[in-house]
């Protein structure tokens, strides 16, 4: 069986990431979605926010495909994840050059810690580039609509998060 990890924040997932994640299970049998705990950001949504948010936009993609998902909270090192869930795979989404200059360093650690497990990049779809978690918090935060970029029950959260924001209310 072919087990392929997605890991980041999804702070929030937006549908960017959806995006990858759909494209991603037509490359594996089992794809988990790492959330990572990374208390160093300091996320908006808690961990069970986020981890309940990905579940819920990925049951779709697997009604949709068939390809089982699964989503793990995760807080060791990546490579220590990627063996905990049994992936060979770690698949990461870029959008920019600035994405690949990070990606670029983390695969070469990752295969100094562990050269069995590959690291697949997907090209972020032309329409969702621009699409960034931070700059959605931020948009959000200042009372911008954020509905292109993530989903209806995700842009309400936001909402929730920030109802003061401009004169944005509660979803």
């Amino acid at each position: 069986m072919r087990i392929g990890l997605y890991p980041g924040t999804f702070d929030p997932i937006t549908l960017g990431h959806v995006d990858i994640i759909q494209r991603a299970t037509t490359l594996v049998d089992r794809l988990v979605i790492g959330v990572a705990i990374n208390r160093d950001k300091g996320p908006l949504f808690t961990l069970e926010q986020r981890v309940a948010m990905v579940e819920a936009e990925c049951a779709a993609i697997t009604r949709a495909c068939g390809v089982e998902i699964i989503v793990h909270p995760f807080e060791n090192l990546l490579i220590d994840c990627a063996r905990d869930v049994g992936a060979r795979v770690i698949v990461r989404g870029l959008r920019a050059v600035t994405d690949f200059e990070y990606e670029f360093q983390m695969v070469g650690m990752n295969r100094a810690l562990d050269d069995s497990v590959e690291t697949v990049f997907l090209m972020a779809d032309a329409k969702r580039q621009a699409i960034a978690s931070k700059l959605v918090k931020e948009i959000a935060r200042l009372g911008g609509d954020v509905s292109k970029f993530v989903t209806a029950p995700v842009n309400d959260a936001l909402r929730n998060k920030f109802p003061d924001s401009n004169g944005a209310k509660p979803g």
